[in-house]
């Protein structure tokens, strides 16, 4: 291996293997150091069964055996130098990848293989609550696999065998670091979700630290660091009413939170002596956060330092940054522990024939990075080409229709080249079908793709519950959106934003802003376009631009969106209620039929 030194950045020349055999391998780029002290810090979320890394992806290549070999390196390293190292999850572990979502039942690979990796403190994300499956899969395995380390702090569900109310795990955790002996208290919240299935009973956060049991928690005297991991966004809310309740009682004890749900990288500062971590999505980030100057074990407590130091790293889930950060190579970097997960992925996807294709993406189609309208639009062609090919029910198929799909359940980007099984469920893993209001006035009609996409604040207002924005991808919900790259000329704004690069050509990655700075990110990238979509899009099937005969029309939608659709349909006039609607297209899914408009249209290998 050869290194140079740029900008004082290291960049080394060298081609790595990724773990899963099909995967891309990683490119050399520009790393900066991870800045590591006395209690630090990896952070997964919303991994969304995306355990085998990103295979057509190089900066995203390495899988959950990888991470496991190199949290395994860290904490020898750790306590070489006699410091502490946690590993932390916070929720959203299913649904995105075929690798959870191709089995029956679903997820009968990733809990052996999650488990593997040592996590200190973990958490619920919503998507483990949609279904009463996942979620008593959740406290039948997950939560007992992780033992007393798994925290739910208002979180409560049914027993599967008694029936009974219970917390689904333990609403907090006190321990000691192994080697700073630095007294933590841990905390695992969820956002208010409302979405859940009815086996489970999910708590405001403002209810929650009301309760006896979390005033005596942070009231403890015997504590040097509080930690709130949570399936949160960190600008939220519930996040600020939690660090308010701590800093009321304890206004100088160090606070780190780890974030959630957004799928973006960012990181907060709430005071000298608080910040947030968020660390993006489908196992694209390890977000390292490291703490310095922390009181250890009761020591120093008449004079807490002032010179408290807090750091982050957003890390590119490849072998090229896991191998730099630990000074390994292909030959030392390996556990054999992390290796052997890494053979279990692999056999996992061969079982489940992941690799098998339905057809072949003739280009790249994208969520974010192309404008929409766009011959290079996942929503375009959806909208052009998909819904018109497949949304017909035999018995409706001669009506008129207008199908409504929001953009938040197209979740990933196709490339060009073979669409597989397991692409399938990365584009869209979501098992909602369709329901349908028959004989709409089309003039009524014809209004809701507007009231939708451009009367969010008046629907938000008629039902707090249904922000228009959850129709959309998290990421522009956590107001990452619109960055846009021309040329050499970058506009921006709001969270991701890009660089200011050295003369080294770059590859195109995360840019991240946030308040720390500019230097998040280990790998230097060039910045990549990021633009907003609407809520979302719809086609009209058996209607023509100027077609005035039409009278009426069947509004053809994702089951998800109901709630808004009757929402928006209340504010055009029309008084319909969920027993108005129908099942449209039975026993068809939305997963279901891309993958076979790909085999109709898209045949053939690659």
């Amino acid at each position: 291996m050869i290194t140079r030194w740029l900008g004082g950045l290291a960049v080394s020349v060298i081609v790595v293997q990724a773990a899963q055999p099909s995967a891309a391998s990683p490119v050399s780029a520009p790393l900066r150091e991870l800045p590591w002290g006395q209690i630090n810090f990896l952070h997964t979320t919303d991994t969304h069964g995306w355990h085998a890394g990103h295979l057509q992806e190089p900066s995203f290549s390495a899988d959950w055996g990888d991470y496991i070999s190199f949290a395994e390196r860290l904490r020898e390293r750790a306590d070489e130098e006699g410091v502490d190292l946690l590993v932390i999850d916070t929720g959203d572990r299913i649904e995105g990848n075929g690798l959870y979502d191709a089995s029956d039942p679903k997820g009968m690979y990733t809990s052996d293989i999650f488990k593997e990796q040592e996590i200190d403190i973990i958490t619920v994300g919503n998507h483990e609550l949609y279904k009463q499956n996942s979620s008593d899969n959740e406290y039948l395995k997950t939560v007992p696999n992780f033992k007393g380390n798994y925290l739910a702090s208002n979180l409560d569900i049914l027993d599967p065998q008694t029936g009974e109310r219970v917390p689904l795990a333990r609403r907090y955790r006190k321990f000691t670091t192994k080697n700073q002996g630095i007294r933590v208290v841990a905390f695992g919240f969820l956002f208010d979700f409302k979405g859940n299935a009815n086996n489970t009973f999910v708590q405001k956060v403002q209810d929650t630290i009301d309760e006896e049991w979390f005033k005596d928690a942070i009231h403890d005297r015997e504590v040097d660091l509080f930690v709130i991991a949570g399936h949160v966004h960190i600008r939220s809310e519930e996040f600020r009413m939690i660090f308010r309740a701590i800093r009321e009682v304890q206004w100088d004890t160090p606070i780190q939170f780890f974030g959630g749900h957004y799928h973006i990288r960012d990181y907060k500062k709430f005071d000298s002596k608080s910040y947030a971590i968020e660390s993006g999505r489908y196992m694209e980030t390890i977000g390292f956060q490291s703490i310095s100057g922390v009181p250890t074990g009761g020591k120093d407590q008449s004079s807490r330092k002032a010179s408290m130091t807090f750091s982050r790293r957003y890390i590119d889930n490849n072998l090229y940054s896991f191998h730099h950060h630990t000074s390994l190579n292909s030959t030392t970097f390996p556990t054999a522990h992390g290796s052997n997960v890494s053979s279990l992925i692999l056999s996992s996807r061969k079982a489940l024939k992941l690799d098998s294709q339905f057809g072949c993406a003739p280009i790249d189609l994208w969520t974010n990075r192309v404008p929409y309208p766009n011959n290079s639009s996942i929503f375009s062609w959806l909208e052009q080409l998909v819904l018109p090919d497949m949304v017909i029910d035999p018995e409706r198929k001669s009506t008129p229709r207008v199908v409504i799909a929001n953009t938040g359940a197209m979740r990933f980007d196709i490339f060009k080249g073979p669409f597989t099984i397991d692409t399938t469920f990365t584009v869209s893993p979501f098992s909602t079908g369709f329901r349908y209001i028959k004989d709409v006035p089309f003039k009524m009609a014809d209004q809701l793709l507007t009231v939708l996409n451009n009367e969010g604040e008046i629907l938000n207002q008629a039902a707090p519950n249904l922000k228009a924005g959850m129709l959309a991808p998290p990421e522009q919900a956590a107001g990452r959106a619109s960055m846009i790259v021309s040329g050499t000329q970058e506009n921006y704004q709001r969270i991701q934003q890009p660089l200011v690069a050295n003369k080294q050509k770059l590859t195109p990655g995360y840019t991240t802003k946030d308040d720390a700075g500019e230097d998040g990110d280990d790998t230097v990238h060039s910045p990549i376009s990021f633009y907003d979509v609407p809520n979302c899009i719809e086609a009209r099937i058996g209607i023509t631009t100027d077609d005035k005969a039409v009278e009426t029309v069947d509004v053809v939608y994702l089951e998800f969106i109901q709630p808004w659709i009757l929402l928006a349909l209340k504010f055009l006039g029309g008084e319909y209620e969920s027993a108005d609607t129908e099942g449209y297209l039975e026993g068809v899914d939305f997963t279901t039929m891309i993958a076979q408009w790909v085999k109709e249209n898209w045949e053939g290998d690659c």
